[in-house]
């Protein structure tokens, strides 16, 4: 009952990390009846292609030993390993097609459903893979059963549709018996060709939905319940608690970095209550202003409080205040449209320190 609620609960499909996760597990959807398809179709291309030439070299071999047996000599070692050499060699010449074909068509079907990847985890020990009751429990488990069925299913699918295939050809099969080799073995290659033709056409039906059942049984079991695919979007977007309270301390450092800067600015602009922005212009260090501290509500009454205290001249311009507060950010030069305004108030600024001066000197 718990699995089937778990399975119930899992309703969301499951995301790209968790299908990456999955494939470098080396848990990868395959299926075993497209392998089964490609070995077919090799053997098909081997019986089309290669039998008959090969299967005639070996006959004329044959022919040759047994109707020119008086000619062979089997006196020493040596003629026997000749003679054993040539029979391997034209055997060969059958067997190497059908087992490159077959081992090439089953390695492409392979890397065709999925690309290959080590994964060291499905080779380290494990005491499950030699433990005998985890190994009954495979052998008797639901998965083995599913795939013995379909094995089973396919194979008796396959021999009736052979048999009403090749029925009308039994006695004439008979017949042959008794007629010349090469009219039995063009007949033989005739019948097996209907055989394959028949086991490739089952095949294809039955790998082409193993196929695609593999994959949705697949997707289905990587499905996620949704408080899954919020830890998963929590780990990969940050944990919204820590990341507020990262943009806390961030802010907050700004804060005391600003208040720093207050006691450097050559004036404020202010907002009588609400806005401070506090500007630092000296001719040999930047082209035009820049903006060293900004703040509002708290922030802007201490702004203005330190620069009180430092006698820097603060000036309440509520729409200039409130305009740069908005477009221009900390440790950045202020835009050209603000240059006139700031130019006459560094002007008052530069004016009201030279009177001071003169006075100081009068």
């Amino acid at each position: 009952m718990a699995d089937d609620d778990d399975k119930d609960s899992k309703t969301e499909d499951p995301t790209e990390k968790r299908k990456q996760d999955a494939l470098e597990e080396g848990n990868v959807p395959f299926s075993r009846e497209m392998t089964a398809l490609a070995s077919t179709v090799a053997i098909y291309v081997f019986v089309v292609f290669f039998v008959a030439d090969g299967s005639l070299n070996v006959a004329g071999s044959l022919k040759d030993i047994f109707e020119q047996a008086d000619q062979w000599r089997f006196e020493s070692r040596p003629d026997v390993i000749s003679l054993f050499y040539r029979l391997a060699w034209n055997a060969g010449a059958v067997v190497v097609p059908a087992l490159v074909l077959i081992m090439g068509f089953g390695v492409a079907s392979s890397v065709l459903q999925n690309m290959p990847s080590p994964v060291l985890e499905r080779i380290a020990p494990k005491f499950s893979r030699i433990s005998i009751t985890a190994g009954i429990g495979r052998m008797f488990s639901l998965q083995t059963l599913v795939e013995f069925g379909k094995s089973l299913i396919k194979v008796i699918a396959v021999s009736i549709v052979v048999i009403f295939a090749l029925k009308d050809e039994f006695f004439g099969s008979l017949s042959l018996m008794f007629s010349d080799p090469s009219v039995l073995f063009t007949r033989m290659m005739a019948d097996m060709r209907t055989i394959l033709i028949v086991i490739l056409f089952a095949t294809v039906i039955v790998g082409l939905g193993d196929f695609f059942w593999t994959r949705k049984t697949w997707f289905d079991n990587l499905k996620m319940t949704k408080q899954e695919v919020k830890e998963e979007f929590k780990q990969a977007q940050g944990d919204p608690v820590m990341k507020a309270k990262q943009r806390s301390f961030a802010r907050t450092l700004l804060r005391r970095r600003m208040m720093a800067n207050v006691p450097r600015a050559t004036l404020v602009v202010a907002n009588p209550t609400h806005y401070a922005v506090a500007l630092r212009y000296v001719r040999e260090e930047n082209e035009a202003p820049i903006v060293v501290a900004k703040g509002q509500d708290l922030i802007a009454l201490r702004i203005r409080e330190m620069a009180e205290q430092n006698n820097i001249p603060v000036f309440e311009d509520p729409p200039l205040a409130r305009s740069m507060f908005a477009q221009v950010s900390v440790d950045s030069v202020i835009p050209p449209v603000f240059y006139k305004a700031v130019a006459e108030l560094i002007h008052r600024v530069y004016s009201k320190q030279n009177k001071s001066r003169q006075n100081k000197r009068g």
